[in-house]
């Protein structure tokens, strides 16, 4: 708000042309961060709930609002009027009751009596309404003079400026100040929905009432662009951004909502400006909504809209689609535990954002990733480069990146949720500025810091090194709202060391359903030989030099095995010569990581999944993932009896073997080929127990964790 007072304090000092290109220089430089979810706002498509749909069944709204700013709007007025009377449309005209200009009478009664509306707009368009609580209720009694006088209904506030709370002091029936999603409007977190919704009424100070059902009013958010914005900001030549927005809530049965101000229109006998547009624009967007939407369109004045909306049993309220952030020192697209999360909350309707590695020089610092905005921040660094300083530089870097990137971004478009996944715990501390300024932070532990540092790196849980990341895991615990634990083994543990009994939560790396379907097993030829697949990273826990040392037993049996190994990782050239001096390499196949949905359909091909953990390192409780995406997709897996595996699988769901013996393990795989009853039947079990622990039916547990931290209400 200070930056907009100080804007509307110089803008009178500066030429006209000059604040034209500054506004033009802004509005270039943000529609390169929203050029690909602008204008259109992924989630804001769902109506709320209980909507009706829309009087006679029509397929949508369309409303023709428009903001009359100066003397030049003026005078365009009946021009405008009748133009849209001549395609036969209506519209609302929104005048400045202590502008530049005064209202005459007479023009009030020309648009009344052409079925036309008058509302409120602002009080003197100075940008200073809603400076103080005082100064607004002091203006809002004038307001209402005028609301009175012109037997106005509706009310729209200068530059979209708005305190929704505040409006209550208003006599309306519907205020227009918001938008759904418009990056450049000086107030750019929007309302993201395409339905108009209701504006409850609460007690200023009061924290424990509930909202009044039945006082408040109807507020209608612009759905299309402004015309300013497009066609003087943009320069855009044409309207086709405006149809291509119309279709898109023409399919999803919104409102489409459009202002023009009468002031930027140029009609054909008009010298030409750089502060106006043709008025041919608005004529085309006129008739493509006359011909391509011809009895599918309800169009109505606001007024009629709002009291549709105020008349129905359950006026919809608003629940604003919260924005959230993902924080990961990973690749997105390899991490099935944050698409999960990420995914869910698409589903949900909010806006979300991934800052994460590049696994490649190629790929796009940005892009949208299934609905999911995915940042590249830095570039992962490289299997050769995975000694201490190189994973800690790595680590400061990407932290580096990250919370200048989350503070600049928080105050442009605030956040409502930091998601934060370790490893390291300390990326928490880039989610500290927006937390400050009001966001919430989640921080999710992957894996236990300490115990994987010393496991990783050799050292042992009485070093130094311990001791100061059980310090940072601490520390890391006290700067989130909530932490989220991967396992149940580890959650006691975990608080006991940071002090957060509490606010923890476990969440399994449970399977995604929708991702690893039974339907896509393969049906494999025989004659091919057994293939074995491991998938995942090559660390020295994950005990994967015990599965290649069984394969010489397991080939004496089956000639023709195959074993194919998906991820990288410390190990993976120890692991390649080690197949290498074993004689392996025609039957090991190392492959690098691929996308989860890509891994899915791979996992999917195999005979047998391999899980050959070590119980005498990290690995006996860190909970493996692969062993319950194997179970849904029905592939029979072969696991090594560990503390964390045990505790959540039993030998009527997967085939144990004793931990680092490869010679169990051989016969265990065997015994998984040949005694296809058995196995039939373990698969069946296992693929129920899948399901019923499957991401699908613990979503809404931590959708209401994310709603229960957000307070959606304080939104509304």
């Amino acid at each position: 708000m200070l930056r907009n007072r100080i804007w509307y304090h110089l803008k009178p000092f500066l030429p006209r042309e000059l604040r034209l290109r500054l506004r033009r220089w802004h509005a270039r430089a943000r529609l390169r961060r929203f050029s690909d979810t602008w204008p259109i706002l992924p989630g804001s498509h769902k109506p709320p709930p209980n909507w009706p749909g829309w009087p006679g069944g029509k397929k949508f709204a369309f409303v023709l609002t428009h903001d009359v700013e100066g003397f030049d709007g003026l005078s365009r007025c009946e021009r405008l009027m009748e133009l849209e009377r001549s395609m036969g449309f209506r519209s609302s005209f929104n005048f400045i009751p202590e502008g530049e200009y005064h209202l005459s009478p007479m023009l009030r009664d020309t648009l009344d009596r052409n079925g036309f509306e008058v509302g409120v707009h602002d009080l003197h368009h100075d940008g200073h309404l809603f400076r103080s609580r005082e100064h607004f209720r002091q203006a809002a009694q004038k307001v209402n003079q005028y609301l009175r006088e012109w037997n106005a209904v509706g009310f729209r506030a200068g530059f979209m400026l708005r305190r929704l709370e505040w409006l209550h002091d208003l006599d309306i029936l519907y205020d227009a100040s918001t938008f759904d999603t418009d990056p450049f409007e000086p107030m750019p977190d929007g309302a993201g929905m395409i339905f108009p919704f209701w504006v409850t009424f609460k007690a200023e100070g009061d924290n424990s009432g509930e909202p009044n059902p039945v006082r408040g009013y109807v507020e209608l958010p612009y759905t299309l662009v402004q015309d300013s914005t497009l066609f003087l900001l943009l320069e855009q030549n044409s309207p086709e951004m405006w149809l291509r927005k119309l279709d898109w809530i023409a399919q999803h049965g919104g409102m489409a909502l459009v202002n023009v101000h009468p002031d930027y229109l140029r009609f054909p006998d008009e010298e030409v400006s750089p502060f106006t547009f043709p008025v041919e624009h608005y004529q085309k967007l006129l008739a493509y909504v006359a011909e391509k939407y011809a009895g599918q369109y309800w169009h109505a004045l606001p007024r009629d809209v709002a009291r549709f909306v105020r008349n129905l049993p359950h006026p919809p309220l608003h629940r604003r689609p919260l924005r959230v952030a993902m924080v990961t020192h990973s690749v997105y697209m390899r991490d099935n535990r944050i698409i999960r999360y990420a995914e869910a909350l698409r589903d949900a309707g909010h806006d979300v954002e991934v800052l994460s590695l590049r696994p490649q020089a190629n790929m796009p610092r940005s892009e949208q990733v299934r609905g999911v905005r995915v940042i590249r921040l830095a570039n992962r660094f490289t299997k050769d480069a995975q000694g201490i300083w190189s994973v800690a530089y790595s680590s400061l870097y990407f932290l580096m990146r990250a919370s200048w990137h989350l503070a600049v971004d928080h105050r442009r478009r605030p956040y409502d949720l930091l998601h934060v996944h370790n490893l390291p715990d300390f990326l928490v501390v880039a989610a500290s500025y927006p937390r400050l300024r009001g966001a919430r932070v989640i921080l999710d532990i992957h894996d236990l810091l300490p115990e994987f540092f010393c496991s990783r790196f050799g050292t042992s849980e009485s070093s130094i090194w311990f001791r100061l990341l059980a310090w940072i895991e601490k520390v890391s615990a006290h700067c989130a709202d909530h932490v989220i634990i991967s396992n149940h083994l580890w959650q006691p543990r975990y608080e006991a060391r940071t002090g957060t009994a509490g606010r923890c939560s476990v969440f399994i790396n449970h399977v995604n359903t929708e991702l690893y379907r039974p339907e896509l097993r393969a049906i494999r030829n025989g004659s091919e030989g057994p293939l074995l697949i491991f998938p995942g990273g090559l660390q020295e826990h994950q005990g994967l030099d015990i599965a290649i040392r069984a394969l010489p037993q397991i080939r004496k049996r089956y000639p023709q095995v195959q074993f194919h190994v998906y991820g990288d990782g410390p190990m993976r050239k120890p692991w390649e010569e080690l197949a290498r001096s074993l004689g392996l390499s025609d039957v090991v196949t190392f492959h690098a990581p691929i996308p989860a949905h890509e891994i899915a359909v791979k996992m999917a091909e195999a005979d047998v999944g391999v899980v050959p953990k070590r119980a005498d390192s990290f690995g006996n409780e860190a909970y493996s993932t692969k062993i319950m995406e194997f179970m849904a997709l029905g592939v029979p897996v072969v696991v090594s009896e560990t503390r964390i595996d045990r505790y959540y699988f039993n030998d009527s769901l997967v085939r144990f073997f004793p931990s680092g013996d490869s010679v169990a393990l051989a016969q265990a795989v065997i015994e998984v080929l040949e005694d296809k009853e058995t196995t039939r039947a373990r698969v069946a079990r296992a693929q129920a127990y899948a399901l019923a622990e499957s991401w699908q039916v613990r979503k809404g547990d931590y959708l209401a964790l994310v709603d229960r931290l957000c307070s959606r209400a304080k939104h509304s």
